[in-house]
């Protein structure tokens, strides 16, 4: 484990989501500087622990990528439940020429077909449950789906399970958790992106 990447790319990682949150301004009816701070925390946070988990491999660029995107869709979905084609879209192709990269590097062409797969099965689960029930699952929900199955499926199909399962567990407790203190009722819209980040983050992280 080569030590100084995990404060470089925490370091890093702040200043880059510190530059990179007034591209979400439009999105926000408050002012960004109100959000400008948690979204370097966040990205911070997460890239330095992206860093510790992929430390010397070739795939860190891409995982420090979605920490990026990442944070900035998380904050944007609480904000004003939408994740944007503009971050998602993009970053099927961003993510899928990183991964290739990396699997050309790293001498591993089968972890490219296993992101590949954990793509396409995440996307139609997404898309199943967009189907039956709208009210729960967004679009903008299925078009993230596809990116966390890229990265998901790459680490293999226990960090797959474990970050898509996740991510159903910590939206289940916090939708429960506001209808049980009134936050919310039956009817409210949750934002269900920030879960799926986290989960997929539980994944990568222990998977």
């Amino acid at each position: 484990m080569l030590s100084w990447l995990v404060p470089l790319c925490t370091v890093g990682g702040a200043v880059v989501g510190w530059l990179c949150a007034p591209l979400a301004s439009s999105y926000f009816e408050q002012p960004i500087r109100a959000a400008r701070p948690g979204i370097a925390v966040t990205t911070a946070a997460a890239s330095g622990a992206l860093a510790w988990r992929f430390s010397g491999r070739a795939d860190l660029p891409a995982y420090l990528y979605l920490a990026v995107v990442g944070a900035l869709l998380a904050f944007i979905d609480v904000a004003v439940k939408r994740l944007p084609d503009p971050f998602t879209l993009p970053s099927y192709l961003v993510g899928l020429a990183l991964l290739s990269g990396a699997a050309l590097l790293g001498g591993h062409p089968m972890r490219l077909a296993h992101a590949l797969t954990g793509l396409a099965v995440l996307w139609a689960l997404y898309a199943l449950q967009h189907f039956f029930a709208p009210g729960a699952i967004g679009w903008g929900d299925v078009k993230l789906s596809g990116v966390l199955g890229l990265y998901l499926g790459w680490l293999g199909a226990q960090a797959w399970w474990l970050g898509t399962l996740a991510g159903f567990v910590l939206g289940g407790l916090y939708a429960a958790g506001a209808l049980i203190t009134r936050r919310a009722s039956r009817k409210s819209e949750i934002p269900f992106g920030p879960f799926m980040l986290a989960g997929a983050l539980v994944g990568i992280l222990a998977g």
